[in-house]
């Protein structure tokens, strides 16, 4: 099984999981939340899909799940991921220039882009980039590799977990099981990420044509 084949077929896998796993199916979207938002190098893991996938589940009888439990798993893993992610990156400050082969690992582009973010931004960029693929893995270790306070981030971190975990779970619930959006799931995540993304590429655009015309 491939990630991209996981990622857009979530709710077959993840049905498979729940018949299989059964009550462990909730420590297993602990995990994947976990490292996807605190291992800096596991930026390509499903999130929102996850997420909105497990909720539209829940709401079904047939999978005995807890829709509770769920964004409980959720918002713990989003809010100690990013923590753990904010403490490598201020260890990336200290020490990882002795270590060249952590800075292979780390998607320097992806890094760019949450680092322009960031700037752009300021703070509210750890609420936000919760929505954002990629950024939401690189903002907390940007924000920990920065001057910024770690009481300051836990506050942001906390907010941007409740949201970001609390909306995907609402709308998995309401809108998982429409039929419409079963039978075009795979075509659902590709608009999610899309959509996403689309803050990013709109900063890149501007950015671009600031350049253009100050070159010129």
């Amino acid at each position: 099984m491939t990630i991209i084949n996981f990622i857009l077929h979530i709710d077959h896998h993840l049905i498979e999981i729940v018949n299989q796993f059964g009550n462990w199916t909730y420590l297993i979207i602990f995990a994947i939340i976990f490292i996807e938002t605190g291992l800096v190098i596991f930026p390509f893991l499903p999130g929102d899909s996850l997420i909105f996938a497990a909720s539209s589940l829940a709401v079904n009888p047939k999978y005995n799940l807890n829709i509770w439990w769920i964004y409980f798993a959720v918002l713990t893993a989003a809010v100690l991921g990013d923590a753990c992610n904010y403490e490598i990156g201020a260890w990336s400050v200290r020490q990882g220039s002795k270590h060249n082969w952590f800075n292979k690992l780390i998607n320097q582009k992806n890094r760019a882009a949450a680092e322009n973010f960031f700037n752009r931004h300021g703070p509210i960029t750890i609420v936000i980039g919760r929505f954002i693929p990629f950024i939401r893995t690189f903002v907390p270790f940007i924000s920990g590799g920065s001057s910024m306070h770690y009481g300051k981030f836990a506050l942001y971190n906390i907010v941007g977990g409740i949201i970001w975990g609390g909306l995907f779970t609402v709308l998995g619930a309401f809108f998982g099981n429409i039929p419409f959006v079963k039978d075009h799931f795979s075509m659902l995540l590709i608009a999610i990420i899309l959509i996403s993304v689309l803050p990013i590429l709109i900063v890149a655009l501007k950015k671009r044509m600031t350049n253009k015309k100050e070159f010129h």
